[in-house]
């Protein structure tokens, strides 16, 4: 089962399946939804174990740390958004078709993987795993500030624009919808990136 079938898939699910039955990656969704919420400081195992509906002892059979749970989570956010930038279009089209796409994909993966999101953009490095997650992610915007370039040369983005300070920006308006964002509210996951899409590319090409 892909990732996305998989997450659409615990949302129907939880709580009752998972006091039932449970594996790592159940387990994996249950952290990052505490960790969302409390922060990965600021959580527990205790407090996994408490919303999983099982003992901490269940947990540690399958993980051996709270670390390890969270290195689970950011990969999981991390590979998604890798992912975007193998599909056809980001790679077999013009620059700024290959960017408005980008873009549109980050914005509907932070809405459809909203716990794994919200961890990954607010890890400050203060270990190992959150380190190595933000160099990932580093390479993530490379990619894309690259690709802004390459439209600049063809004409085709305001030339006087810094590459890497619009990605940042272009990313951070992206990684805020963690913030506010509420998957029963009004706005629906599709207006979020209209309304990400019209602002950005505005400002990207109107001279």
């Amino acid at each position: 089962m892909n990732l996305e079938r998989r997450v659409n898939a615990r949302r129907s699910s939880f709580p009752a399946q998972i006091r039932k039955t449970y594996d790592i990656d159940s387990l994996t969704d249950v952290a990052l939804g505490v960790f969302a919420r409390k922060g990965f400081d600021g959580a527990s195992m205790d407090d996994v174990a408490q919303a999983a509906g099982v003992t901490k002892a269940a947990i540690y059979h399958h993980v051996e740390s709270k670390e390890a749970l969270l290195e689970r989570g950011l990969r999981r956010a991390l590979d998604a958004l890798f992912a975007i930038l193998e599909e056809p279009a980001s790679r077999d089209a013009d620059p700024v078709s290959r960017l408005r796409h980008i873009v549109r994909r980050v914005a509907l993966t932070t809405l459809q993987l909203l716990p794994e999101l919200s961890v990954l953009f607010r890890v400050r490095g203060n270990s190992p795993v959150e380190h190595r997650a933000i160099e990932r992610r580093r390479e993530f915007d490379r990619h894309v500030a690259t690709l802004l370039a390459e439209a600049q040369r063809a004409g085709e983005v305001r030339p006087e624009l810094d590459a890497a300070l619009a990605t940042r920006l272009v990313f951070g308006m992206t990684n805020s919808i963690v913030e506010w964002y509420r998957p029963r509210g009004r706005v629906t996951p599709a207006q979020v990136a209209d309304a990400v899409e019209r602002l950005v590319f505005r400002g990207l090409l109107e001279r």
